[in-house]
């Protein structure tokens, strides 16, 4: 794993996340492989394939998060070979209300990425919160 790699990655991650938080699709949508595969927390629960079934998954959810919700990396770490890596994160996701109620509740965030034409992109993302 070269620490180039590494950083390029960490950096799309944490600029996708920023995306996230602020509503920005157009930047949601970067650096994602147009036949991505999502696992969602919501349904549809056999996921969602293709950067367009990927697109229509955010309004709702942006929607929500403007009611004040956070999405913040709290923790991330990435493993990478010369042209497949992976990553796993925590996040706190949720409203204030949320998130009050359960302070140790976390988003789990795996992704799947590939180094395509050298630059990596998302080809697979899943969230999932743990089921108490």
């Amino acid at each position: 794993m070269s620490d180039d790699d590494t950083t390029q990655i960490r950096t799309l991650i944490t600029t996708w996340a920023d995306a996230v938080h602020r509503g920005d699709l157009d930047g949601v949508l970067a650096d994602h492989a147009e036949d991505i595969v999502m696992f969602d927390v919501p349904p549809p629960h056999d996921g969602i394939r293709g950067l367009p079934a990927y697109r229509a998954t955010w309004p709702p959810f942006f929607e929500w998060q403007a009611k004040g919700a956070s999405f913040e990396i709290e923790s991330l770490d990435i493993t990478a070979g010369a042209d497949v890596a992976y990553a796993h994160a925590l996040l706190r996701c949720g409203t204030p209300e949320e998130l009050a109620e359960r302070p140790t509740l976390r988003l789990r965030l795996t992704l799947g990425l590939l180094k395509e034409g050298g630059r990596w992109v998302v080809a697979h993302e899943h969230h999932s919160f743990p089921h108490d």
